[in-house]
């Protein structure tokens, strides 16, 4: 049975920081590249970050860019999201999301709200 499983959101100040965690479990986690969406209230799905299997290349949403990294241990099979500087507009529900190319294959976590206020 295939599961992600987020965790590590909550509140926290404008300025603040939070590492979101995504523990994986059902399938072969090293050949699937790992990326943590994001949705706000009343708003598309958006990609935040991405990181290839092997942890060699990681891309952002360019308003993230310099705040957050992403990364991997593919002994713990888990991805990380490492937040800084949060800022109010990162309010969301935070998804983790495995893929695979060849063959096509995907799975969604069932999400985390991270919600950054005074």
């Amino acid at each position: 049975q295939v599961q992600l499983v987020e965790s590590g959101g909550g509140l926290v100040q404008p300025g603040g920081s939070l590492r979101l965690s995504c523990a994986a479990s059902g399938f072969t986690f090293s050949t699937y590249a790992m990326s943590w969406y994001r949705q706000a209230p009343g708003k598309e799905r958006e990609l935040v970050a991405i990181i290839s299997n092997t942890g060699g290349t990681t891309n952002y949403l360019d308003s993230v860019k310099g705040r957050f990294t992403i990364s991997r241990d593919n002994a713990k099979n888990t991805v990380y999201l490492q937040m800084n500087s949060l800022k109010s507009e990162d309010t969301a529900v935070y998804y983790c999301k495995a893929i695979r190319y060849v063959p096509k294959s995907e799975y969604w976590g069932q999400g985390t709200l991270v919600t950054v206020s005074e």
